[in-house]
């Protein structure tokens, strides 16, 4: 796991920008901690921080080939899967090869099958190709957007990078942010392509960017598809249980300590309980680590998301497995000092406003790099399977908006902290009313489908290609903040394309949440986190967080002139911080986070506003 970076310019001579590409490259460290290498030609430069996970000697970057023709370069970030596989076929059609690493795997498969290289991939990966035969730079990004990728167009060619960060590095990067990037930070229903920063834009997803002497083109190599599905409903279960199985063998690979990040809940106890069975069958002891506040479980109170703690259910899921367990423990102080608040805003490169379920996780995260350098996650499950509880609940699934705004509706209200004329000209329900639009139209439908059906497969698309995608981005900027790799299992595109044209019946045939997940891995879970009904990552709920928060706004509202209240409501800020912190509403305390995250990404970040 690694951050890329890189420049083509087709009408200067970049072998003089070395030190822009060294700094674009250094903004990338935090997700490479072991090693660092830049390639610079007259066109084209390429920069690469390595993350060591496989053939720890011999996986240095960029890496290069030479042809008759010319080299062909490549920087790249993440894990195939099936590397091993595409290794013996590429073997078998004469490539010959020095290290063990995936990255050289991939990199051949590029010499063989040019841009359809992407085809062949299992896994979670961002690359980026410089062909100089062609003179051209091709970038691809993985199926289900689980690395992260962007690129900023410029007159004579393009930067690219794995976090805008490294794109603002460059001179030629404007930090600018105008109305259509704070539309999307306050509507959350994540646009394909969207960047905060005005001129740039992800790799979607599924594509391929190429960039060339004539311009930019982009092309799509996978969408989820609409097909029949004929399997009845033992098969299908033993169809999930076949894949979760291969998957997680698959993701277990490394030559670097591993581990899973255990909350309880289904998803991560399925990953846990494969992961476990698959360790011990080699002599190995499972490592396992949860994250948990202060007094949460003896003082818990169910709420509209959580009908209980997690602690009971991650220790019988540990107890069951042998796992040896770690549990990080949180305070208020913790979650809510400035410093870690920062540091989560840098890596995001955006105020996320997600308050401790932000600070908890880089915290998590940080306490688990001390021991090992990959960790397994039940992320993307939910989407996959249709966990969420709005998945399940009538109104939420007959609105005319994305269902996780429908639902959460009455608990938070993300701009509810902005001013009335920054409100009113972002329109975010407009915006969102579009968005909801141009992403229903795109979802294929199966003929002769019921309307339940219909809309069931709708609403699993919209997670698909939307909101997981939201999860994904924070879960990787946190973990590769700390040089930590975290695989997602659910996110195999085999398991995703598999489950998604399973009708909705089938996977809720034992009239709850997640049946088939729930069946396809009972045999390696506890009965108690089989009958558990699905709980959201965890949340503090001790009000002297909420306090802190208090105060730290009270400082922001002494700063008569500062930028922050360009676009927050002082009042609103004002009105806040006077409640009392133990009976404070939900919303108004996420609300203070997002003042607080925007105050700080201010000061980091000294964005240009151009809202008009």
């Amino acid at each position: 796991m690694c951050g890329i970076a890189g420049w083509v310019s087709y009408d200067s001579d970049l072998t003089k920008q070395q030190h822009v590409v060294d700094e674009m490259t250094a903004t990338m460290a935090c997700r490479g901690p072991d090693d660092s290498g830049t390639w610079v030609r007259p066109h084209a430069a390429l920069g690469h921080r390595r993350l060591a996970i496989i053939d720890l000697p011999g996986g240095k970057q960029p890496m290069e080939v030479a042809t008759p023709s010319g080299a062909v370069s490549m920087v790249y970030s993440g894990e195939a899967y099936n590397f091993t596989e595409l290794r013996q076929e590429l073997t078998s059609k004469g490539h010959k090869f020095v290290t063990d690493s995936d990255t050289e795997v991939v990199l051949h498969g590029y010499l063989e099958w040019g841009e359809s290289v992407a085809d062949h991939l299992n896994g979670m990966y961002a690359f980026a190709i410089w062909d100089e035969r062609d003179q051209k730079l091709v970038m691809i990004r993985d199926r289900m957007g689980i690395k992260p990728f962007y690129y900023y167009p410029t007159r004579d060619g393009v930067l690219f990078g794995s976090e805008p960060k490294a794109i603002l590095a460059n001179p030629l990067a404007k930090r600018v942010v105008d109305a259509d990037g704070l539309r999307e930070l306050a509507a959350f229903t994540k646009t394909p392509g969207w960047s905060l920063w005005q001129g740039m834009y992800e790799v979607e997803p599924g594509t391929i960017v190429r960039v060339d002497a004539d311009g930019i083109h982009t092309h799509t190599y996978w969408t989820l598809k609409a097909t029949e599905h004929t399997d009845d409903q033992d098969t299908t279960v033993a169809k999930v249980r076949e894949l979760m199985t291969d998957i997680v063998h698959r993701q277990l690979v490394a030559d670097v300590p591993r581990c899973v990040l255990l909350s309880g809940g289904l998803d991560s106890s399925a990953v846990t309980g494969l992961a476990a069975a698959r360790l011990a069958e080699q002599g190995e002891q499972l490592r396992t680590f949860s994250v948990d506040f202060f007094g949460q479980e003896e003082h818990f109170q169910p709420d509209e998301v959580r009908d209980t703690p997690d602690s009971p259910f991650v220790r019988d899921v540990a107890k069951l497995v042998n796992s040896a367990h770690q549990d990080v423990m949180l305070n208020p102080a913790d979650l809510t000092d400035p410093a870690v608040r920062r540091a989560m805003l840098t890596a995001r490169d955006i105020p996320g406003g997600l308050g401790d379920m932000d600070t908890s996780l880089y915290l998590l995260f940080k306490a688990i790099r001390r021991e090992s350098t990959v960790a397994l996650s039940g992320e993307s499950a939910d989407e996959v399977f249709g966990g969420y509880r709005w998945f399940h609940d009538e109104a939420a699934r007959e609105a005319k908006t994305f269902p996780w705004l429908a639902f959460q509706s009455a608990h938070s209200d993300r701009t509810g902290v902005l001013r009335a004329d920054v409100a009113e000209l972002l329109d975010v329900p407009g915006y969102t009313a579009d968005q909801y639009a141009t992403s229903v139209a795109k979802v294929e439908q199966l003929d002769g489908a019921s309307e339940l059906e219909r809309r069931m497969r709708t609403i699993c698309n919209l997670h698909l290609t939307r909101f997981v995608r939201i999860l994904l981005d924070r879960k990787d900027r946190a973990s590769m903040a700390v040089g930590l790799e975290v695989r997602v299992p659910f996110c195999d595109h085999r398991l995703v394309e598999y489950v998604y044209n399973t009708p909705w019946a089938l996977k809720t045939f034992d009239g709850r949440e997640k049946s088939l997940l729930r069946h396809a891995t009972k045999h390696v879970l506890p009965q108690t986190v089989v009958d558990r009904v699905k709980s959201p990552y965890p949340s503090t709920q001790d009000p002297g967080y909420a306090a802190a928060l208090q105060q730290q706004a009270k400082e922001v509202l002494a700063e008569k002139d500062n930028p922050v209240f360009d676009i927050v409501d002082r009042a609103w800020t004002q009105a806040a911080v006077e409640l009392d912190p133990a009976t404070m509403p939900g919303s108004t305390r996420n609300g203070i986070d997002r003042v607080l995250d925007l105050y700080h990404w201010f000061d980091l970040y000294r964005p240009e506003l151009r809202l008009s």
